[in-house]
Parts: structure tokens; C-alpha cells; sequence
């Protein structure tokens, strides 16, 4: 009998967290024990970090299913991720992933040591080429989506991508459908158009989805994020084709024509990914297709997209041959069915071989993960040392008569020696404070050099009409870690700035000079006398070092060395 063990998928979207739990074996499909899908609430333009609430979520569903921690596999939005679809020579495998890497290093548009990036050969390859598929993401997103489930309790094995995941789950799921079929995830921020033709995937992100609507909601009814998105849920339907709320509901009416409107910007955006895709990518034009995703459950979605792009149309459902526990009721994930192809198909990497198994690994989180895998050797490695240390310690004690005979015969040789040695003692003292007088000396001359360039580098990021009144440095545990700076400006100069407020730009200025951080900010603007306050502004500027400048010797011949 086959060893079944439980893990955790998680897929983290872009306004959504959903979480299950499988049982998984080796011999076969995993099998859905309990789930959940939690909304994280997010206004579409905010600027919050999520990261509190992706843990939050991903608590609150382990809380209310029971749900204890277990392996995770995890995949994060398609939205994250930069594809590429490259087709190469038939090369020998030694020269492959060099190929792979320079059109890694071309094809991602980010410095490839900032990005974390992963491939995969795809389609057929007897055809005289092999396609590859390049998927990258910066370093500091998927760190940030990690750092979520870890703070949460789990530790993530795979990171996957949410398109390439529906894929997985898709081709288990629909081994035998033929042709090309398009999979329409209709999520909150973006929609992903995947394309699934033979053994060849394709796919793209569309920034238009579900937030679009609830935007347009809010400017239509003048109602903030919260109550447009309430009222989408109440009302919304897709529009179309004599299908209409009734002169009762003139409400749902309007709603049911913003939803109408959005929609048709991502039938537009479908279809022009439908032309990539045949053009670009020598494929042929869906014949089925299949929804899946937060918004794709709006009523109607479906009969508007069968009749725009003539081709049957359904939802995607991942547990065709994905077992399902009896303690979960049909009617409960009959209702979620689009919410969970992403789970499906990270699940199926820990039970299965998948078409295509991509991993995006933070560099940090999989360096740890390797040094846990070679702990077994460490402790060989200990064992073998400690072995050595005995062969040793032996060896020493029976040479220890050998030893003391030569000892008698060194001891006279030191004594003759010791008058030389104080004498080398005394001119390495004076070597050694001649030492510390120079490197008091340089650090003395470097951190002068230093407050020069960082009062400079303060001068040249100011506008024209601005001028320093006072600099006094912040000295916190023995060393120097911001500057006060008191400073003014005509008002006349300053108001003729057109690219923002001049003291906010200065603040951002010298956030990016190498010598002040980001903990650089205005503390006060305005103050000082009436005269100064008829024809300039007066402001103060909290500016945090980079590199706090130690106040004793040994700091300022640290600063020095670094400098």
C-alpha cells in the first residue's frame, strides 16, 4: 500500500488567498481533505503593503478548516511574472542552459541578478528546434509572497505560477480533449489567457478583470470601493443580447451595462491574444473554451464569451480525476469549482510528474532549504574530524617522552633567544602605536573627506532658490546616524517648480544618493520669523546615513577601510 502524506497548496492571487489541503501518495491523484478561499479586501489603487493580510487570510482559513501545517506548494498571480517563449537549435544539454541563460539575460527587462528565473522545454522537439519557455520574477515580489507563508507558519517547497499551475491541473484533468483550447483565468487585477494546444502552452496577462468593473462602479454611483464591490456582487451580470434586469431593478440595469462595457475591453483584449498567439506562435484558433477565476462566476460571463467567440464554452472544473473527501458537500465546492484549479494543479506536483514544473525559488529560501539537504554530510564530515582528532591525540601521546627529550635541549636554545625577543617586543610596540597614530590620522583625513561630499552631495540636490541655514549631526550610540537639516528657499524660485514640490523633491534626492538612506524626511516646514516668512519657506529635513559615522578610533578606521 502506498504511503499517503498531507501537504498544503496555497495560491496567493491578487485580491484573493485560497488553501487547501491534499492527501497524496505516489501511487496516484491527490485528493482534496479541506479548503478554503479568503478575500484579502484590497482597493485596487492602494498602495498598502498586502503582506499583513495574505498572512492574515492564510491564518483565518487554517483556523476555521482545522487545518494543521504540513508541506506547502505555493503559486503566485501570473500578473508577478515575466514569460518568454523562445525556440532554439537541437544542441547537446551542455550547451542548452548556456543558450537558455544568455536568452535569459536578453529577453527578462530586469538586470537577470534581481530576478529569480526558471525554464522549461515545451512541444514537440523532433521537429528540427526545441521551444523553451522562460518565466522570471524579481527577486523582491516573490521574496515578499514567501515571507507571507512563512510568517504565516509554513515553509514553502515549490513556487509556482498561477497560469502554468491551471495548466498542470487542465491537461490531468482533460487528457483526451483535442485541438487548441483557451483557459480564461478572470481574476481581480488582471486576467491570464492561456493557451493550451498539443503539449504547447502559451500565456499572457490582461489588465482588465474584476477590479476593472468595481472602478467603474465607483465612478458611476460616486460610492467607495467597499460599496461598489457589495453592489457588483448584488446586481452584476453580463448585458448583452436582450438580457436585462426589467424596469423594476433600474439599478441592477446600470450595473449590468458597466459589467457589459468592461467585459467587452477584455473580449477585445481576448481576441488580440488570440491573434498573437496564431501569428507569433504558429497556433490555431480555440475551439473550446474553459473559465476559471474570481470574476469568471458572474452570471452570463459564459453565453457572452460563446457568442463572441462562437465556441462552446464552460467552467473548468479540476477534480474531473481529482478526488474529492466525502466531508466536503457537492453543493459547497460546486460554488467554488472556479476558485480552485491553481491548488489542483500545485497539488499535483508533489503526487505527479507534470507537463511542466517550474520553481521560483527565492535565492535565499533555497540555499537554506540546500544546506538542510547536505546537513547528513556535515555530520560525516564531524564524524570524520573527530576520528582524526583521536588519530591524533594518540599520535601525540606516544611522542610525548620524544618531545620532552627535545624540550630540554630547546629550553636552552629559548633562553639565548629571549634577549632577542624582548628586543623584538619593544620595536613591535613602537611599530604597533606608530600604527594606530597613522590609522587615527587617515580616519581623521577620510572622515573629513566624507562630511565634505555629504554636504556637497546635500548643495547639489537642492533646487535653485533654496540655501542651508544649519546642519547639526544626530548622535545616537556613539556614532553619527542623521543630520538636522535647517534649510529655506525664495518662494518665488520654488513655485516655479513644475515637477513637484521642491522640498519633497530634495527629500527623494537624497534618498538616492549613496550617502543618505531612505529614513530621510521633512520633519517641519514652515517656523522662524516673519521676515523670512514673507519671501521664503523655511523647512527642516531629518536626513538618515546609509553608513553611521563612528565617533571613536576604531569606527572612524572601519569608515576609512570602507571608503
Amino acid at each position: 500500500m502506498a504511503r499517503t502524506e498531507r501537504i498544503i497548496a496555497v495560491d496567493i492571487g491578487a485580491n484573493k488567498v485560497a488553501l487547501a489541503e491534499f492527501a497524496v501518495s505516489r501511487a496516484g491523484a491527490p485528493e482534496l481533505l479541506e479548503y478554503g478561499v479568503a478575500s484579502l479586501g484590497l482597493q485596487p489603487d492602494s498602495d498598502a503593503d498586502p503582506s499583513a493580510y495574505i498572512v492574515a487570510a492564510i491564518r483565518d482559513i487554517m483556523r476555521q478548516g482545522n487545518i494543521r501545517p504540513a508541506p506547502l506548494l505555493m503559486s503566485i498571480s501570473g500578473q508577478l511574472v515575466f514569460p518568454r517563449y523562445v525556440k532554439l537549435p537541437p544542441v547537446a544539454k551542455d550547451k542548452l542552459l548556456q543558450m537558455i541563460s544568455n536568452e535569459a539575460e536578453q529577453s527578462v527587462p530586469f538586470p537577470i541578478q534581481e530576478v529569480v528565473w526558471n525554464y522549461q522545454l515545451i512541444g514537440d522537439t523532433g521537429a528540427g528546434e526545441q521551444s523553451v519557455v522562460l518565466v522570471a520574477v524579481k527577486v523582491e515580489n516573490v521574496t515578499a509572497m514567501t515571507d507571507c507563508v512563512l510568517a504565516a507558519g509554513l515553509e514553502p517547497e515549490i513556487v509556482d505560477v498561477g497560469p502554468l499551475a491551471l495548466y498542470n491541473a487542465f491537461r490531468f484533468n482533460y487528457p483526451d480533449i483535442e485541438g487548441c483550447v483557451l483557459l480564461l483565468d478572470i481574476g481581480a487585477r488582471s486576467s491570464n489567457v492561456i493557451f493550451i494546444e498539443e503539449n504547447r502552452v502559451f500565456f499572457r496577462s490582461i489588465p482588465v478583470a474584476g477590479h476593472a468593473i468595481t472602478q467603474e462602479i465607483m465612478k458611476e454611483f460616486d460610492l467607495p470601493f467597499k460599496e461598489a464591490e457589495e453592489l457588483k456582487l448584488t446586481h452584476g451580470f453580463v448585458a448583452f443580447g436582450g438580457v436585462y434586469a426589467g424596469p423594476d431593478s433600474e439599478v441592477a440595469d446600470r450595473v449590468s451595462k458597466i459589467v457589459r462595457n468592461v467585459v467587452t475591453r477584455l473580449h477585445a483584449e481576448v481576441n488580440r491574444s488570440i491573434n498573437f498567439y496564431r501569428s507569433q506562435q504558429g497556433g490555431s484558433p480555440p475551439s473550446r473554451v474553459f473559465l476559471c477565476g474570481g470574476s469568471s462566476a458572474m452570471p452570463h460571463m459564459d453565453t457572452f464569451f460563446k457568442e463572441k467567440l462562437n465556441v462552446e464554452v464552460e467552467t473548468f472544473n479540476p477534480f474531473v480525476n481529482v478526488a474529492v473527501s466525502p466531508r466536503i458537500s457537492g453543493d459547497r465546492i460546486s460554488k467554488q469549482l472556479h476558485l480552485l484549479g491553481e491548488v489542483t494543479g500545485v497539488a499535483l506536483r508533489r503526487a505527479l510528474t507534470c507537463p511542466v514544473e517550474i520553481n521560483l525559488m527565492p535565492p535565499v529560501l533555497a540555499a537554506k532549504k540546500a544546506f538542510r539537504r547536505r546537513q547528513p554530510y556535515f555530520a560525516l564530515s564531524a564524524a570524520g574530524l573527530i576520528l582524526i582528532m583521536l588519530c591524533w591525540w594518540l599520535y601525540f601521546y606516544r611522542m610525548r617522552d620524544v618531545v620532552m627529550t627535545r624540550t630540554g635541549n630547546l629550553e636552552k636554545r629559548i633562553q639565548e633567544l629571549t634577549s632577542v625577543s624582548q628586543r623584538l617586543d619593544a620595536a613591535k610596540a613602537q611599530t604597533e602605536a606608530s600604527r594606530r597614530k597613522i590609522a587615527e590620522i587617515e580616519g581623521v583625513l577620510a572622515l573629513r573627506s566624507q562630511w565634505i561630499e555629504m554636504l556637497q552631495a546635500i548643495h547639489d540636490n537642492m533646487s535653485e532658490g533654496m540655501w542651508i541655514r544649519s546642519l547639526r549631526p544626530v548622535v545616537e550610540g556613539g556614532a553619527v546616524t542623521r543630520i538636522e537639516l535647517k534649510a529655506a528657499g525664495f518662494k518665488d524660485k520654488l513655485d516655479q517648480e513644475k515637477t513637484g514640490d521642491p522640498i519633497e523633491l530634495l527629500r527623494n534626492r537624497l534618498r538616492e544618493s549613496k550617502w543618505f538612506s531612505q529614513d530621510t524626511e521633512i520633519t517641519e516646514l514652515g517656523g522662524g520669523g516673519a521676515e523670512t516668512s514673507a519671501f521664503g519657506r523655511e523647512f527642516t529635513l531629518s536626513i538618515g546615513l546609509r553608513k553611521p559615522v563612528s565617533l571613536s578610533v576604531s569606527g572612524r578606521e572601519e569608515a576609512s577601510s570602507a571608503q
